[in-house]
C-alpha cells in the first residue's frame, strides 16, 4: 500500500504536540474540563503518550501527543510516530510550532508508521490518518516513504520468493513505472560479457546469477548506484552455522536499498543520469560451487584468492563496480550488507560509510543530520592495503586475523574503482527491535541522506 496523507478537506481532529516542559503553559490556555481530563488521565507529555479529549457529546474534541524532553528525544527518532500508533481511528490535523526540518521528519515518521508487510498474513492497517501539515512538501515526503517501503518489502520477502529472478522482476517493475531502460545479463552470458566473479559466486544455485543494469535520465551529471543482491547466503562451502544463516534473506539489502533510493530519485524528477547496477545471485552449495583457495580473475583483470567463500559479496560487487567505473560517472555509490565487523563497530542503527571526497562527506553528514538518517564515516585506511594482498594473487577476499574487517572489505572494493569518485556504505538493512516508524524487519539505511546529498551535489 503506498504512503498517503488524508484528504485535506476531510473533518479532522486537532492534534496538539506538547513537550513535557510545555504542558503547564499549554494547559493554562485550555478550558477547565480539558485540564481536568488531562490530569485525570496522567498525561505528562512524555514521549509516546497519546490522549483523546472528548467533547460533551463524546466525540473527539482534540488529541494530544507527548513530545518528551530534549534528553529523551535524543535517544530516538520519529517521536510523533510513537504516539500516532496509539491514536484511535480518525483523521488528525497537527498543531505545533516545530521548526520546518523537524516537522518534515516527524511527518515522514507518521507516514512510515503506516507500513505493514502483509504479503503472507493480513495485518490491520493503521487507523489514524494525518492531513499534511502546512509547510511540508507532501509530494516529496510520500515519494521518500514509498521508496523506503519498497526497500522494506524487498528485504522482508523470503528467498523462496525473492531470488535473483524475483529481484530482477522488482527492478523491471520499477523501470516500467518510471520509464527507465533495463538490461539483464544472465547465466553463462555473464562469462561472455566478462563478469566472471558474479558468475562464479552464483553458478551453484538453481536460479541463475545475473547482472541487472537500469538507466534513467538523459541529461545532467552521471550517478551510478551499485547494490549487493545476494538473495540468500549459505556461506557456500564455508557454510554458515544456523544462527548466522537465519537472517540471510536480508543479504540483498544493498540492492533493496538502492532500488528504493532509485525510486526516490526518479519519482522526484531529479535532473541526473542515473544508473543502477545489481549483481543478483544466491551463494549456494553444490558440486560446482567455487572453493576455498580458488583464484578468480575479475572483470578488471585483478586476480582474487578465495580464502573464504562466505566473503562473496565483495566479489560480485567488484565486477559490477569495475563495469560502473568504465563509464567514469561523476559519482559511484555502493551499498551492501557486507561485513559483520561493521555491526560490531557501530551496531545496527548507524550506517558506516567510506569516502575520500571531503565534499561528499561534508554534504552527506549535513543531509544525514537534517533527515534523521544517521551515518558514520569510516576510513579508507591505505596502510591496511597490505592486509588484502595474499602474495599468490593480487587480492585476498578474506584476510586472516579478523582485524579491521569492514575497512579491509572497503579497501578491496576500492581497488575496482580507479577512475571515478567512490563512496561505499556497509549497511545492516534490518531493524532488530521495533521502534517508532520502524517495525522489526527490513529497513533502509542512509537512503534519505544519500538522496538529499545527490540532489545537493549533482541535480542541475
Amino acid at each position: 500500500m503506498p504512503a498517503k496523507f488524508a484528504d485535506p478537506k476531510s473533518h479532522a481532529v486537532p492534534l496538539h504536540l506538547v513537550a513535557e516542559d510545555q504542558l503547564d503553559a499549554w494547559l493554562s490556555g485550555q478550558a477547565a474540563p480539558v485540564s481536568k481530563w488531562v490530569e485525570a488521565n496522567n498525561f505528562t507529555g512524555a514521549l509516546g503518550q497519546a490522549l483523546v479529549v472528548p467533547a460533551i457529546d463524546g466525540a473527539a474534541q482534540m488529541a494530544i501527543a507527548g513530545y518528551g524532553n530534549e534528553t529523551s528525544r535524543q535517544r530516538g527518532r520519529f517521536h510523533l510516530a510513537g504516539a500516532a500508533a496509539k491514536l484511535p481511528k480518525g483523521t488528525y490535523r497537527l498543531k505545533t510550532n516545530l521548526p520546518a526540518t523537524t516537522l518534515a521528519n516527524e511527518t515522514l515518521g507518521w507516514l512510515l508508521s503506516s507500513y505493514r508487510f502483509d504479503r503472507y498474513k493480513t495485518s490491520p492497517p493503521m487507523k489514524a490518518e494525518l492531513i499534511a501539515p502546512d509547510g511540508v512538501n507532501a509530494d516529496l515526503l510520500t515519494t521518500i516513504a514509498d521508496g523506503e517501503m519498497l526497500t522494506r518489502d524487498l528485504i522482508n520477502t523470503p528467498a523462496s520468493d525473492m531470488g535473483p529472478p524475483d529481484l530482477e522482476q522488482a527492478a523491471r517493475d520499477l523501470a516500467k513505472t518510471h520509464g527507465a531502460d533495463i538490461n539483464v545479463i544472465t547465466g553463462e552470458e555473464l562469462l561472455t560479457q566478462n563478469l566472471p566473479m558474479i558468475h562464479a559466486v552464483g553458478r551453484a544455485a538453481n536460479r541463475a546469477p545475473r547482472l541487472i543494469d537500469m538507466r534513467w535520465g538523459k541529461t545532467g551529471k552521471k550517478v551510478t548506484l551499485v547494490g549487493k543482491g545476494v538473495c540468500f547466503d549459505t556461506g557456500g562451502l564455508n557454510l554458515k552455522p544456523a544462527a548466522s544463516m537465519g537472517l540471510m534473506k536480508k543479504d540483498m539489502g544493498g540492492a533493496a536499498t538502492v532500488l528504493g533510493l532509485a525510486h526516490m530519485i526518479m519519482a522526484s524528477g531529479m535532473k541526473i543520469q542515473l544508473r543502477v547496477l545489481i549483481p543478483a545471485v544466491e551463494n549456494s552449495v553444490s558440486s560446482n560451487s567455487f572453493r576455498p583457495q580458488d583464484i578468480l580473475t575479475s572483470r578488471k583483470g585483478l586476480t582474487v584468492e578465495i580464502n573464504n567463500t562466505d566473503a562473496e559479496g565483495r566479489l560480485v560487487l567488484a565486477d559490477a563496480l569495475a563495469l560502473a567505473d568504465e563509464e567514469k560517472p561523476d559519482q559511484i555509490i555502493s551499498m551492501a550488507t557486507l561485513t559483520g565487523a561493521a555491526r560490531v563497530a557501530v551496531g545496527p542503527d548507524l550506517a558506516p560509510y567510506f569516502s575520500d571526497s571531503q565534499t561528499f562527506v561534508s554534504t552527506l553528514e549535513s543531509t544525514a543530520e537534517t533527515h534523521a538518517d544517521p551515518v558514520w564515516r569510516m576510513p579508507f585506511h591505505t596502510p591496511y592495503e597490505a592486509m588484502i594482498e595474499p602474495g599468490v594473487a593480487d587480492l585476498d577476499n578474506a584476510p586472516s586475523g579478523g582485524f579491521a574487517g569492514c575497512i579491509t572489505a572497503a579497501l578491496f572494493l576500492r581497488r575496482f574503482v580507479t577512475d571515478s569518485p567512490y563512496a561505499h556504505f556497509d549497511i545492516y538493512g534490518w531493524q532488530p527491535t521495533a521502534a517508532p516508524a520502524r517495525p522489526k524487519g527490513g529497513v533502509g539505511q542512509a537512503n534519505r541522506a544519500i538522496f538529499s546529498a545527490i540532489e545537493t551535489l549533482f541535480h542541475q
